[in-house]
């Protein structure tokens, strides 16, 4: 009997095989386009940061997408970046297979790499933290209205290296980026996280959006064609500047049946939060 492992995972990517992407001979078409989740177990309990093995609990695993049957496989088709879930995962000659999973929560992971037209909350805190000689730094952004709607991490893309790359993978986890928002709201609904790398700043942001089905996670979509969004972009404002304007230029993150942020939100005290300070 194969051996198995059940817990609870971030479904943190589905990509191509890279092993099988770089090493195919052509001789069969369809092994060049085999797929698999990149996956990162989560701890039942926090995680300690000064913990010695701290790191390697977001060590990334990956289970193959395809070649399922059934109830199994409609499960498995319907897996999206970002997704949580209960699984059991069988090993055979060291490749994961899923036995059965279950969706907990349904937070979406989004990556766009190379993009035009960074939005300017990310491009001035940038020039913030890199006058300050720090590789990385973050702030609360807020609605028109001043209630937080998401964390923006930003992330050092220095002459190379491939911090995007390193995001999207799994080896530089973001993990605890998304976990400090979730231990520091009054609500359980699913978060949306965009990974974005602008064409023309050397910089990589993780923007880990309040309410998935707000107004900012759509608008976001919207801007740089991650899925449905609103027809509007970006407002090129950054929150807390002179005209005190959030990101979003047209609409407030307050529409009915939406959830707003409390004004006592512990990420909104602590703008200069390292984010590796959970790494």
């Amino acid at each position: 009997m194969d051996p198995t492992t059940s817990g609870r995972f971030r479904v943190h990517d589905r990509r191509r095989r890279p092993d099988i992407a770089d090493e195919s001979d052509g001789s069969d078409p369809g092994a060049a386009d085999a797929e698999e989740f990149v996956l990162v177990e989560l701890a039942d309990e926090p995680v300690d940061p000064t913990a010695p093995d701290a790191e390697d609990r977001y060590d990334p695993l990956y289970a193959t997408a395809e070649g399922y049957e059934g109830d199994l496989g409609e499960a498995v088709d319907a897996l999206r970046p970002g997704f949580v879930v209960d699984a059991t995962l069988a090993w055979t000659d060291g490749s994961a297979r899923f036995r059965d999973v279950e969706v907990v929560r349904e937070t979406r992971f989004r990556f766009a790499d190379d993009v035009e037209g960074m939005f300017e909350a990310a491009v001035e805190t940038w020039r913030q933290i890199r006058a300050e000689g720090e590789p990385v730094g973050s702030i609360t952004t807020r609605s028109n209205d001043g209630d937080p709607n998401g964390a923006l991490y930003l992330f050092a893309d220095a002459p190379g290296s491939d911090t995007f790359d390193e995001v999207r993978t799994g080896r530089l986890p973001i993990e605890p980026l998304v976990a400090r928002v979730n231990e520091s709201r009054d609500d359980d609904g699913p978060r949306e996280v965009f990974v974005l790398r602008p064409a023309a700043h050397e910089f990589v942001a993780v923007y880990v959006v309040f309410d998935r089905d707000g107004v900012l996670a759509q608008t976001v979509r919207d801007t740089y064609d991650l899925g449905a969004g609103l027809a509007a972009g970006l407002d090129a404002s950054y929150p807390g500047g002179d005209d005190g304007d959030s990101l979003v230029s047209d609409a407030a993150d307050d529409a009915p049946g939406e959830s707003n942020g409390s004004d006592d939100d512990p990420l909104d005290d602590d703008d200069d939060f390292d984010a590796l300070d959970r790494l």
